[in-house]
């Protein structure tokens, strides 16, 4: 197991002990520094963020639930392993949450909220051209946040973060992508296009093309890892 202590610094996260121990594996698992599959021990994990087992046990109970780790009685907690199928239901529940998010912001957005989605796209075209893809891929998932949050419903973001985190995994074990990023900062800027001119069909569609570019890459992504998949 790669070492957790210099990863996060628990001791400067804020909330109960449990929650921060939570925050810390949940990280991560979320950017594959824990890959599909890793044994979880108790005891390493005590050791390595200088905790007691109760809140070690009360994180992991809340990863099985978010289905991040699968705890096996009297046996091992392991890293959950990645389903194809249910990448695929991840990637078409985000595309019909996300063309009904741009709609909504296209008609209603304030200037500052377009100025906000601008200034995030100059900093993607910065990163791109630094290949920085660590930082485009956080670039990339505000872009996204932005639009879902300028919705105004409050617990959008929420639900779409939890209902895609296998995809979010998966997102990370395909970076770097050579001509991705450049790709994708395009298919961004047909969607801030279409906001500045209040175009919902064209917005939605920009939206549904951008999405739909995952799906080519998340199918090769089982043969190629075979070992990050549950066995068919």
């Amino acid at each position: 197991m790669k070492n957790l202590e210099h990863a996060f610094d628990i001791e400067s996260l804020e909330g109960p002990l449990g929650q921060r121990v939570y925050a810390v594996l949940r990280g991560r698992i979320l950017d594959m520094s824990l890959e599909p599959g890793a044994i979880l021990r108790k005891s390493a994990l005590c050791e390595q963020l200088g905790v007691s087992r109760s809140p070690i046990a009360e994180a992991l109970g809340r990863l099985s639930l978010e289905g991040l780790v699968d705890i096996i009685p009297q046996s091992a907690t392991r890293v959950s392993r990645f389903s194809m199928a249910k990448l695929l239901e991840e990637n078409f529940l985000r595309e019909a949450v996300e063309t009904a998010a741009v709609a909504r912001v296209t008609k209603d957005h304030s200037p500052e909220q377009f100025k906000q989605l601008s200034r995030n796209l100059r900093l993607q075209h910065l990163l791109v051209e630094d290949q920085d893809f660590q930082g485009f891929f956080e670039a990339d998932l505000a872009f996204h946040e932005m639009i879902l949050s300028f919705t105004g419903f409050p617990k959008v973001n929420q639900v779409a973060e939890e209902m895609t985190l296998q995809l979010r995994r998966a997102r990370k074990l395909m970076l770097p992508e050579p001509g991705r990023p450049a790709d994708a900062v395009t298919e961004h800027v047909a969607i801030l296009d279409a906001i500045n001119a209040n175009d919902v069909a064209a917005a939605q569609s920009a939206m549904s093309r951008h999405l739909q570019q995952l799906l080519k890459r998340i199918e090769p992504l089982e043969r190629n890892h075979p070992e990050f998949f549950r066995p068919a």
